[in-house]
């Protein structure tokens, strides 16, 4: 097979997902915004459950085709890219605030999450229960978001530069989005499994690089659109629900699919990373003078560690 045909399929296919991504988010929001919707409320919930289709439908269909280790590697890889490259770029574009409450809800929530999955994966296997247990925890992490939501943050409505939209033509938007979904992550999975066999890499090294970049597009496009419109809750709000629902549901889908032992390096080499990581944005925007925020110092160091994350998966550092 010539070499070109696959990663043609990964170019296209990543597009296709990024475009897919944003009319579904577009759908998305518009019905939460007739619903008067709090900004943090839909980054948590409604931009980050569609910005985490692409992971889903990737490891769900990676999965079913026999393709374990490039779903678990996109979960996690996505998630050390949304902290790092996402929230990097966006901070260095606007420094990123963030407000109180979310210090001291969300990314403890996130850090627990991760504990769980470590200790659901310390004995190297990813199997039915581990995997329904982790997918079975979206229902609770919503029920919270949504008490939280309406307890702790202002009912202020995701009202933005958007023009307003009808629920017929949200729906539209969101069915049309989520077809396209379907087909590219289709397109993207296949292109890149010819491309690990070529290159002779494991899948789990291309889902944890390749596939995670091209998934955490839409986030980096959310996020960098909303730093851009000072709309810093939806930003940072993007990504921290995101990586929840790559956590349980990215993660879990595997389990439930296909489950079986997963590769060593995924706990020895890049979990620590993830949780490096997302602690790096906590401790960045925790010990700035307030408003605590992502400044574009951190923001670059964030990016470069990405960088650096990268070179070290191919064994490019000395």
């Amino acid at each position: 097979m010539r070499p070109m045909l696959p990663a043609l399929a990964v170019i296209v296919g990543i597009a296709a997902l990024v475009w897919g991504a944003d009319r579904f988010v577009v759908g998305a929001s518009g019905t939460a915004r007739n619903l008067g919707m709090s900004k943090l409320f839909i980054g948590l919930t409604v931009v980050a459950l569609g910005t985490s289709a692409p992971e889903m439908l990737v490891s769900a269909i990676a999965a079913f085709n026999g393709n374990p280790g490039l779903a678990i590697g996109n979960a996690f890889g996505s998630n050390i890219a949304n902290c790092a490259l996402v929230l990097g770029v966006a901070a260095i574009v606007s420094p990123l605030t963030m407000r109180t409450p979310m210090l001291r809800h969300e990314f403890p929530v996130l850090l627990g999450l991760m504990v769980v999955v470590w200790w659901l994966l310390r004995d190297g296997k990813l199997g039915v229960f581990e995997g329904g247990l982790l997918v079975a925890g979206v229902v609770p992490l919503l029920w919270w978001m949504v008490r939280l939501g309406n307890a702790a943050f202002d009912v202020e409505t995701a009202e933005d530069n958007a023009p307003a939209m009808t629920l017929r033509r949200s729906l539209a938007w969101l069915g049309g989005g989520l077809a396209v979904l379907l087909v590219s992550s289709h397109t993207v999975v296949w292109g890149a499994v010819q491309i690990a066999e070529m290159l002779g890499v494991s899948d789990t090294i291309i889902g944890l690089s390749v596939i995670a970049i091209g998934t955490s597009l839409p986030e980096l496009a959310a996020s960098v659109a909303g730093a851009l419109r000072n709309q810093h809750e939806i930003a940072v709000g993007n990504v921290l629900g995101s990586n929840m629902f790559n956590l349980l549901v990215v993660l879990g889908l595997p389990g439930l699919i296909a489950p079986g032992l997963i590769d060593p390096e995924i706990l020895s080499r890049d979990f620590p990373v993830m949780v490096g990581v997302t602690v790096a944005v906590f401790a960045f925007a925790f010990f700035h003078r307030a408003p605590p925020r992502l400044g574009r110092a951190g923001g670059a160091v964030l990016t470069l560690a990405f960088v650096g994350y990268l070179l070290l998966l191919y064994d490019w550092l000395p």
